[in-house]
């Protein structure tokens, strides 16, 4: 997921997208807590996403996005 292609998304899509992320990153800590965590990788890349989405979002609200 690239930031610039998250550029060219409605904000209701990287709303939709986010609330996907964070149950995905919830699936993950239950996974871990349950005593079968997942691929390390997984928690790196679903928290990078999450920045991208609200990074983009944050830009689209101040207008900054170009």
């Amino acid at each position: 997921m690239k930031a610039k292609d998250l550029r060219q998304k409605q904000r209701i899509d990287l709303n939709e997208e986010l609330m996907k992320l964070r149950r995905e990153q919830f699936n993950l800590r239950m996974a871990a807590a349950a005593g079968s965590p997942a691929r390390p990788d997984q928690w790196s890349k679903v928290r990078r996403n999450i920045a991208r989405i609200k990074t983009v979002l944050t830009e689209q609200r101040s207008g900054g996005a170009k």
